[in-house]
């Protein structure tokens, strides 16, 4: 057997009807109490960074929920066109955001459209200046140190060590032959004066 639930008291089901009504009243309330217009303003660029600050209208405070909108830009002849891209939160402040993708140098208007949680517009010219590349360090021109006695490091590198060069040169070898020679000679004309001596000796015997 089953059983119905029994129905509320009027005193009760007369306070459930009328406070219905009222949370919704607060809830629409709460939900525009910031307005229903997003005030966008694009504050320049970071690095080729697109940054804009994007607060409601009625209040100036910031967005809190996460903001949808996208990012277009012509350049200044209308030859080249970027986006669209989207914004994501900066680190500027609690209103900052930006882009994660980079303009490259050059004037371009740059357009921003937000569709949540509310609709907003903004148009503006950024500049993005060319930067200058980074000057060569000093240590990729410098020359090599000299060494200590005024000479090219390369000369003293290629220098032999004292153990390769030979004991003796060319000119010592001659020299040494020709001592050898000079001394041969005056020992074969020494023996030839003792020989000469010793005959005349023995004719001096004989006689």
């Amino acid at each position: 057997m089953t059983t119905r639930p029994r129905p509320l008291p009027f005193p009760a089901a007369l306070g459930l009807a009328l406070l219905l009504p009222v949370q919704a009243v607060a809830l629409a309330g709460a939900a525009h109490a910031h307005g229903d217009t997003l005030k966008v303003v694009i504050t320049g660029q970071q690095a080729g960074k697109v940054t804009a600050d994007v607060t409601w209208e009625n209040d100036g405070d910031p967005v809190e929920e996460a903001v949808a909108a996208t990012v277009n830009a012509v350049s200044a002849d209308g030859s080249r066109t970027a986006g669209p891209w989207r914004l994501v939160r900066g680190t500027g402040g609690a209103a900052t955001w930006t882009t994660a993708e980079t303009l490259p140098p050059g004037t371009w208007t740059v357009t921003v459209d937000a569709g949540f949680p509310s609709l907003g517009h903004a148009q503006q010219e950024v500049a993005v200046p060319v930067v200058d590349p980074a000057p060569p360090t000093a240590s990729s021109g410098a020359s090599p140190a000299p060494s200590p006695s005024g000479a090219p490091a390369t000369a003293t590198a290629s220098a032999p060590p004292p153990s390769a060069i030979p004991a003796t040169s060319p000119a010592s070898d001659s020299d040494d032959a020709g001592w050898w020679t000079t001394a041969g000679v005056a020992g074969i004309a020494l023996a030839g004066a003792a020989a000469g001596v010793l005959l005349r000796r023995r004719r001096l015997r004989r006689l």
